[in-house]
């Protein structure tokens, strides 16, 4: 039995996400609050085995009751908000920024077919946190290489250039997936690399729909590159981070310009990360570098193998800093990844590799 703690203080929205978790018979709400103050005093009684949180509420807001969390009893906590409005969305972020693992929209009556839609993805959501590692995260021990020619960028810590099998490729692209987990391990990865980064980064992040604006605004507060939404049509460029527009995959044409498509999903997702790993893999080869995050299920697994298979250099997360251990086991168990890293050493991997295939 999954036990849920909720904290919200609209009735109506209380109602709606307990009559949806308590029709599973694995899920069980074990306690409400209204507000923060509330919920800090319940949570240790109850011991939940997820928290769904608010943004907004009165006395204590959800960022300082997720703070408060993480400090005193850390818990996976998942964000439930309406963030209609951008700086909603961006402030759900710096719930991410504190601890919490994920976001979901906050749902409403809305008709039948929608309603168990929204219904079925909560449960998933709540399933997957249940069973995940929780991280405290400090902000002032992250590491911000300032150059990619930085003295910085190499490490006794990093595994010889050996270890990917010779790799023999010359990196032209970057692509890289990740699911549960993902929005501070992106934030983490992507704020860690130096200005002048010599090549595109094309990635994927399964997120609810309504939350990939303020995703990218989140990023471009830590991230000295550019971080935007791919065009149709539009050429990857140097020194610039590119997700894809909501409810479209991720690709290449044979142009190397990016085909944002409305192809059904692929892996279960849309977007999908093995669609994007496949497509680098046909236009760039050998001369591409696939990531695998962290992440629920195996989507990208394939998507990397193939990069691989093409000589492509490929590295999963390992699974002692993977919030969920789901998508690069998937790739490790196909013999995808040449390599598998701790989150920490990836970033200064990556400057590593790309000066030594210049």
């Amino acid at each position: 039995m999954i036990k849920v703690f909720l904290v919200e203080d609209s009735p109506v929205a209380l109602n709606i996400l307990t009559r949806m978790l308590e029709s599973f018979p694995e899920t069980e709400v074990v306690g409400t609050a209204k507000t923060g103050v509330e919920a800090l005093e319940l949570i240790p009684k109850m011991k939940p085995d997820v928290i769904c949180t608010d943004l907004y509420m009165p006395k204590m807001d959800g960022l300082t009751l997720t703070s408060e969390i993480m400090a005193k009893c850390p818990h996976p906590i998942l964000v439930v908000s309406a963030a209609v409005q951008k700086q909603d969305t961006q402030e759900v972020f710096d719930l991410l920024d504190a601890g919490a693992v994920d976001v979901f929209p906050k749902p409403d009556g809305g008709l039948s077919l929608q309603y168990e839609a929204t219904k079925q993805q909560l449960i998933n959501k709540i399933k997957i946190l249940s069973g995940i590692k929780v991280f405290t995260r400090n902000s002032q021990q992250k590491n911000h290489l300032k150059s990619y020619h930085s003295p910085q960028t190499v490490t006794k810590k990093l595994p010889p250039i050996g270890n990917a099998e010779n790799y023999q490729g010359n990196i032209k692209i970057l692509a890289i997936g990740a699911s549960t987990g993902g929005p501070n391990t992106y934030q983490d990865l992507l704020g860690s690399l130096p200005s002048n980064f010599p090549i595109p980064i094309l990635c994927v992040q399964h997120i609810s729909e309504g939350f990939l604006d303020g995703f990218i605004a989140w990023l471009q507060t830590v991230c000295p590159l550019k971080v935007t939404i791919a065009q149709h049509k539009e050429k990857p460029l140097p020194g610039t981070i590119y997700f894809p527009p909501e409810h479209r995959h991720l690709s290449l044409d044979s142009q190397g310009r990016f085909d944002c498509s409305l192809s059904p999903p692929v892996d279960s997702h849309c977007p999908s990360v093995t669609v994007l790993f496949e497509s680098v893999a046909k236009v760039y080869g050998k001369n591409s570098l696939g990531i695998l995050l962290t992440g629920m299920g195996k989507d990208g697994a394939r998507g990397l193998l193939k990069m691989a298979q093409m000589g492509a250099l490929t590295i999963a997360q390992d699974e002692q800093t993977s919030v969920v251990f789901g998508m690069p086991q998937e790739a490790i168990k196909l013999g995808a990844a040449r390599l598998v890293l701790p989150m920490e050493t990836i970033a200064p991997y990556i400057v590593k590799i790309l000066k030594s295939s210049v």
